[in-house]
């Protein structure tokens, strides 16, 4: 018997139960760049997996698996990437990625809104200043 220096161990769960998971994103937007945030992806308080990216594509955000840069070059020429980590069954793919893009929408309005709260925190203790500046003087 030929060893390929493999082994594969099988834990076979109960049912076909897909793992529970908590998603955490960081959105950031830099001018010129396509990255939107990064993600985090907590099974069931167990196992994380880092480095997940939002990415802005030609007509959609999707999500990014964590990668690295494969030697060979696809036949373009271009660097070839090859995911770390991914989801085997499609429809827990469709639920994992539409959970971490709606994390991403839910933090980016969250930040949007404590900034608009912010300007006008300001607005308001300028607008506030310049009302006592102008209080005559008795």
């Amino acid at each position: 018997m030929e060893q390929t220096g493999k082994t594969e161990v099988v834990k076979e769960a109960e049912g076909t139960q897909e793992p529970d998971f908590t998603v955490k994103v960081t959105p950031f937007e830099r001018e010129g760049r396509n990255v939107l945030g990064i993600a985090r992806i907590y099974f069931e308080d167990s196992f994380v997996v880092g480095n997940v990216s939002i990415l802005k594509g030609k007509e959609k955000e999707f999500v990014a698996m964590p990668s690295y840069k494969a030697k060979q070059s696809g036949k373009d020429g271009k660097p070839q990437y090859q995911d770390v980590c991914f989801p085997v069954i499609k429809e827990f793919r469709e639920k994992l990625y539409d959970t971490i893009l709606e994390a991403y929408k839910q933090e980016k309005e969250l930040a949007a809104d404590q900034s608009r709260a912010q300007v006008a925190a300001q607005a308001q203790a300028r607008t506030g200043s310049r009302q006592q500046q102008e209080l005559p003087f008795h």
